[in-house]
């Protein structure tokens, strides 16, 4: 029993001396650093938004000691990540995965670079479920939970799996008091627009919402109960365009239904952005459809 616990100990500081080579310090606050992650060879670093106060003056320092200038080159608020750029010489990024293959009570670690050296912590996967929205409305496309230990510092590190790879980017911002992993998906999402646009591109119709009841002839028809009551129609905004009006109920959305605030939210993301997209909705009680040309969230 003892050479089995021995070997898992061996494999364990194993993965934490490979991966933590690509976990670099994070200097974007004052007091106390966070850490990050090489994205690319070129010197892209992921890290998380809460970490990075400061839009200039920041520093990362490289497992070989040397600490080099970073450069912003976006951040996205909404899901609590930050990319940073610090060209450097023979970087090798880890091989990241997506979280298809988790299950609840894999072994993951998490770790993070606040010093000099790579520190580690040991936990397992506590919770998965499918995607969710964050308070700021940003969308993660897997839901991990871990019982790790976020200690001070770690979050912007990544969180590893028992192969040595990348899970996702660890943060406690997301949720209080719950050690959250933002899910590679995610991550090469968020990174692209970032690197792309400086922001992440959201579409937008310019409508406030809320959910009402539908008639009872309409709510069996469509198959749903509830619809989007457009509480405010901003003026000029594609919605306005197309002719909706404040009063009138979304009941779909490009063929698809939606019932709650997060079902119109899920269907308007940057790639929508340009498209046009019939609408069905209720108006006067009769049941009525346009079409919206769907535009980019300033």
């Amino acid at each position: 029993m003892s050479s089995v616990l021995i070997n898992v100990s061996n494999d364990l500081a194993e993965i934490v001396g490979s991966t933590g080579l690509a976990v670099v310090r994070v200097d974007a606050r004052r007091r106390l650093p966070a850490s990050g992650v090489l994205w690319s060879p070129e010197g892209l670093i992921v890290t998380a938004h809460h970490v990075v106060h400061n839009d200039d003056n920041i520093s990362v320092g490289f497992p070989d000691g040397e600490t080099t200038p970073a450069e912003l080159v976006g951040r996205d608020p909404t899901t609590d990540l930050a990319v940073l750029r610090a060209p450097k010489a023979n970087l090798v990024p880890p091989t990241w995965e997506g979280a298809d293959s988790l299950q609840v009570g894999h072994i993951v670690l998490a770790l993070g670079r606040p010093a000099d050296s790579v520190q580690a912590t040991l936990g397992i996967i506590s919770a998965l479920e499918g995607g969710w929205r964050t308070r700021g409305g940003g969308q993660i496309d897997h839901y991990v939970q871990t019982d790790v230990v976020m200690y001070p510092g770690f979050s912007g590190g990544p969180l590893v799996n028992a192969a040595g790879h990348v899970i996702g980017i660890s943060t406690s911002a997301l949720r209080r008091g719950t050690s959250l992993a933002i899910p590679t998906a995610t991550v090469r999402r968020v990174v692209e627009d970032l690197t792309a646009h400086g922001q992440v591109r959201r579409a937008y119709l310019g409508v406030g919402i809320q959910p009402a009841r539908l008639p009872a002839t309409l709510a069996k028809q469509l198959e749903q109960e509830t619809g989007l009551m457009l509480v405010s129609v901003e003026p000029g905004s594609p919605a306005a365009s197309a002719g909706l009006f404040m009063g009138d109920t979304l009941v779909s959305f490009d063929d698809q239904p939606v019932r709650h605030h997060d079902d119109l939210l899920s269907q308007l993301t940057g790639d929508r952005i340009g498209e046009t997209v019939v609408v069905r909705f209720v108006r006067g009680g009769q049941l009525q459809e346009l079409t919206v040309v769907v535009a980019e969230q300033s």
